[in-house]
């Protein structure tokens, strides 16, 4: 929660930004895309520090790196807010392979898509909190003051889980060498690669999993941005509907990994997800500035849902997919994947927008990317 609380800093922060610095909109799809291609450099490089700080270790090294890029949004320099997204994204990287680690370790085979949908619904409560208390703290005391907050309510996060971490990380690699030679070393470099080479069906995984995550970030990235720009609506209000697509997600991802234990068929549900998560971009790229308000509200709800709840299920499956001493690797592998969709998809949109003016452009590409994840899907012999 606290990981994705920061990474959904800069698009929540991004408007008062731009007001103040003269950013055009398509700023926040390029601090999104060097927020995730942060998260695509530990998870290339980082196997080494998971293995020699242990799992929890390496969440609360993540963080105190989340908190170095919220200082670098200070400087009036748009490289210093550059590298802060880039130094946040960093610091996410951690969470995937990481959570997935403990997880698997404790997790009950008949609950793990519940138990891992749990886990993520914390990223949807991080962009709920992000949503709901930063804007007003910026409007009132400003944007500055609301950093310092944020600072500090992770830094009470990185407190409260010291007291879980000898008992988490008894297993790490005590005196492993994790210095620059052992992370550039051709060895690390590979292991991705090399990982997800050895079974077709976690590539295809994955590659589904990345086409989800376009719709999923131009959403988290633009839906603030759009709702401002294109409809008018206040910073405070717009924080509402961002607040309102992150609160559904919590309970979207529940309710999936609910029902994909429930129903015994992850993958298939995984294929139904793509449709819906396309058809609810679609209606977004089909929206007018004349609907009003609570329809809005319906959409952002919906979206919650179709668009950012299908994390859990997803990397559940992952896990399956590999052998238990490899759950790590393959997590970051195929995470490492899925954020390929996450660096290009709000580059893109930012590259579309500055040409054209136009939002629904990228919409319909959310859309059309749910529909090729329904045919990616690999389903089990049983159809499931």
């Amino acid at each position: 929660m606290a990981t994705a609380f920061l990474s959904r800093i800069p698009p929540t922060i991004a408007p008062i930004l731009a007001a103040e610095r003269g950013w055009s909109d398509s700023v926040v799809g390029y601090l999104a895309s060097l927020n995730t291609l942060g998260s695509i450099l530990f998870l290339a490089l980082g196997a080494p520090y998971l293995r020699a700080l242990g799992s929890v270790r390496a969440l609360q090294a993540g963080l105190m790196i989340g908190i170095l890029g919220l200082a670098l949004f200070l400087p009036s320099w748009t490289i210093a807010a550059c590298m802060a997204s880039l130094l946040i994204g960093v610091g996410y990287g951690p969470s995937s392979p990481a959570g997935n680690d403990v997880l698997h370790r404790t997790a009950p085979h008949g609950r793990r898509s519940m138990i891992f949908s749990i886990k993520q619904a914390g990223v949807p409560l991080g962009g709920v909190i992000a949503g709901l208390a930063l804007p007003p703290l910026a409007a009132a005391y400003g944007w500055r003051v609301a950093l310092l907050a944020s600072a500090v309510f992770v830094l009470a996060i990185i407190a409260s889980v010291q007291p879980m971490r000898e008992a988490l990380d008894r297993d790490r690699e005590r005196g492993l060498k994790f210095g620059l030679g052992a992370i550039l070393s051709l060895s690390n470099l590979v292991t991705p690669i090399r990982t997800l080479a050895a079974s077709s069906m976690l590539f295809r995984l994955a590659a589904a999993g990345a086409c989800l995550a376009i719709g999923q970030g131009i959403w988290f990235a633009y839906l603030m941005t759009y709702a401002v720009s294109q409809l008018g609506y206040s910073l405070e209000t717009a924080g509402a509907l961002y607040a309102l697509m992150q609160a559904t997600s919590v309970a979207g991802r529940v309710f999936l990994g609910w029902l994909s234990d429930h129903l015994g068929a992850p993958r298939l549900l995984l294929r139904l997800i793509g449709l819906a998560s396309g058809a609810t971009s679609l209606t977004l790229a089909l929206a007018t500035p004349e609907w009003s308000f609570p329809i809005y509200c319906v959409i952002a709800a919906i979206a919650g849902v179709t668009v950012s709840s299908w994390n859990g299920v997803q990397l559940s499956e992952i896990a399956r997919a590999c052998p238990p001493s490899l759950v790590r690797e393959a997590s970051a592998a195929a995470t490492l994947v899925i954020f390929l969709g996450y660096v290009v998809a709000p580059s893109a949109f930012a590259m579309v927008l500055s040409f054209t003016g136009r939002f629904d452009l990228g919409l319909f590409a959310c859309a059309l990317s749910g529909v090729i994840c329904f045919f990616i899907v690999p389903l089990d012999k049983r159809g499931a």
